[in-house]
Parts: C-alpha cells; sequence; structure tokens
C-alpha cells in the first residue's frame, strides 16, 4: 500500500496530522506514506518516522501556481499510488493528486473539488470536534467510530544536534531552561503581550534560570522588546534558528510557555512541559497534545471568536490573564524547581 499524503501549511497541522500518520501504519505496518508539503511545515516530515520521503510543493502560503502543481503531481506519476489524503480543504491542494493519477483521492467536502476529489466525505463538526480526529477519520471508512484511543504525535529529536545548538550560542544544558515562544502567526488576538512574557521571564532569571526565546524572523519585533525590558538576558533564539532546529531546543527546555501556536505543538509532541494562553482561539478544536499541560484561557463571554483581531480593540481575553498566573502555573507542572 502507498500513500501520499497533501500536508498543512500550518506547523501545528502539521504536527498534529502525524496521528493520521501513525493510524496508517498501525493499519498496514507495510504502508509506505510520502508527503507533498509547502516550505512552511516540508523540514518538519524529517522528524516523523512514517514517513518515508517528503517532496517540496514549490509554492508558498495561498499561492496556486497551477504549472508547478502540474509539474509535481506527472512527476509522482511514476510511484503509482494506492491512495492519496487531501488533508486542506482547499480546491488547490487537491491538485497534485489529481495530476498524478492516483486511484483513490480522499478528503474532506470542500471548495467545489468534487471532480478532483472520488472518495469525498461529508465533515460532521460537532462527532469530530478535533482536529486529529478530522485527519484520522479520512483514514477509516465513512460513519466508522474512530478508535477509542488515538496515538499522538511524537517528534524525533536530533542529540547531536541539540550539542552543535548548545556550541554554538555558548550555552550550558541545565534543568531550569524556560522558553518563551512569544509569537503566533494566526494574528494579535493569538499572543499574549509582550510585556507580560518579559515579566515570566525576569522572575525566572532571577531565580538563576536561563531564558530563551524562540520563534521565526516575523517575531524579531516582539523579541526585541521582550529582550529590552530584561536588559538582554535572555538567550534570543528568534531567526536564527530553523524548524528541526527548534523541536531540539524545545526538547531541551525545562518548560514552556507559549501562545496557541505551532510552537507549542512541537513542544507537546517532545513531551516538554509547556502553560499555553489562550486568547480568541480554543483548546476544544487543537489542544496541545501532552498530559504535561497547563492551560490558561478566561473564558470570556466573547471568547473563542477565532478572529485574527479583537473587534472590540480591547484582546481582553489576553490582557486579563496576569503574568503571576503564568509564573505560578510553571510552579505547578514543576514543583521540584523553585521559581
Amino acid at each position: 500500500m502507498k500513500i501520499l499524503i497533501i500536508a498543512p501549511a500550518w506547523v501545528g497541522d502539521m504536527v498534529m496530522a502525524q496521528t493520521l500518520f501513525k493510524l496508517l501504519k498501525q493499519q498496514n505496518p507495510n504502508a509506505v506514506i510520502d508527503v507533498v508539503a509547502p516550505p512552511s511545515t516540508f523540514a518538519l516530515a524529517s522528524r516523523m518516522p512514517e514517513i518515508r520521503q517528503a517532496f517540496k510543493l514549490p509554492v508558498g502560503h495561498g499561492g496556486l501556481q497551477l504549472k508547478a502543481r502540474y509539474i509535481l503531481g506527472k512527476n509522482l506519476r511514476a510511484e503509482k499510488y494506492d491512495q492519496a489524503f487531501i488533508l486542506p480543504n482547499s480546491w488547490k491542494s487537491a491538485l497534485v493528486p489529481f495530476f498524478a493519477g492516483i486511484a483513490k483521492r480522499t478528503g474532506w467536502r470542500g471548495e467545489f473539488r468534487y471532480a478532483l476529489l472520488n472518495n469525498v466525505r461529508i465533515l460532521d463538526k460537532e462527532k469530530l470536534p478535533l482536529m486529529i480526529q478530522r485527519f484520522c477519520a479520512l483514514a477509516i471508512p465513512a460513519q466508522t467510530a474512530l478508535p477509542e484511543k488515538l496515538s499522538w504525535p511524537v517528534l524525533s529529536v536530533d542529540t547531536d544536534n541539540q550539542q552543535k545548538l548548545l556550541a554554538s550560542f555558548q550555552l550550558v544544558k541545565t534543568d531550569k531552561i524556560l522558553a518563551l515562544c512569544p509569537g503566533a502567526e494566526y494574528g494579535p488576538s493569538k499572543r499574549w503581550p509582550p510585556a507580560y512574557f518579559a515579566e515570566v521571564a525576569k522572575a525566572h532569571l532571577a531565580k538563576g534560570w536561563q531564558v530563551w526565546i524562540l520563534g521565526g524572523p516575523k517575531d524579531q519585533v516582539v523579541a526585541d522588546e521582550i529582550q529590552k525590558i530584561c536588559e538582554n538576558a535572555c538567550t534570543n533564539f528568534v531567526g536564527k534558528t530553523s524548524l528541526p532546529d527548534a523541536i531540539d531546543l524545545l526538547a531541551m527546555a525545562s518548560a514552556v510557555v507559549t501562545n496557541d501556536s505551532g510552537l507549542m505543538h512541537i513542544a507537546a509532541a517532545v513531551n516538554t512541559p509547556l502553560v499555553v494562553m489562550y486568547g480568541s482561539t480554543s483548546p476544544g478544536f487543537t489542544p496541545p497534545l501532552s498530559e504535561r499541560v497547563k492551560i490558561l484561557s478566561l473564558k470570556l463571554e466573547c471568547s473563542p471568536c477565532f478572529e485574527r483581531t479583537c473587534r472590540f480593540e480591547h484582546y481582553h481575553c489576553l490582557t486579563e490573564l496576569k503574568p503571576g498566573q503564568v509564573i505560578n502555573a510553571v510552579q505547578v507542572l514543576l514543583p521540584s524547581t523553585s521559581v
């Protein structure tokens, strides 16, 4: 059985998609799973042992580039895949399997793509509230119940790369490392205030902790603001590391304080204790899949709204969630380590 997966463009969604890969392997241990992924999530495939190989979709997030999709699909015909699973709901995401001539093309109904899919599923959001459930439901017959327990994502960690990172940034691994993930590409309604992150950082720095700031190039302004408040006492990895580097760094951390973001899902998938602040979104849809997590949400009347920006312009779902609550949550997760 040869399977092609069209992967999501969001980092967190790609991490959660590993649950589907695990289920497919449970169903058929000899299954060959390949992935087509955009540049934003391509690197994650190397840390998922269920995947044989990944093909980079030469298209940025939201781009069509019909010719590039056609060429990739045509080149994949030689692989003779038995089935494709299209995880994004967009019309364009179903093009490559169609061009590849894959006999069975499975995905949820969306964007008038009936001509591109021949195994169309109709989603019941109430029966499948979690994203991992929606991914995995594609792998079983329609109207069939999911397994009672789904395997959570577990990303591979490169210990050699960890040592290289420590040496490159002149750091020493200790049992008091706090990683801050202050970004969230979705929008400001998912971002806890940088000044609040800085207060959490200062509380830990005062107790002898290392504080690491992680994120992508778009998070540089936020990271600089945190560093300014902390008088450059943190180690700033933002824009200086790759996505695989972030996996290895988060795996070394003692605890992670994060927004609802892709790095949150990575931290959960390397089993690092984490505190997550939820604003406009809900842990009822894309929770961190870990036993070692404290979720903080004020559950205001106006949330979750799932908007990128606050329609009231006050962001109370985040601003009323104070640093002291987060510091206490870290302490609850790590009772043997004083903060």
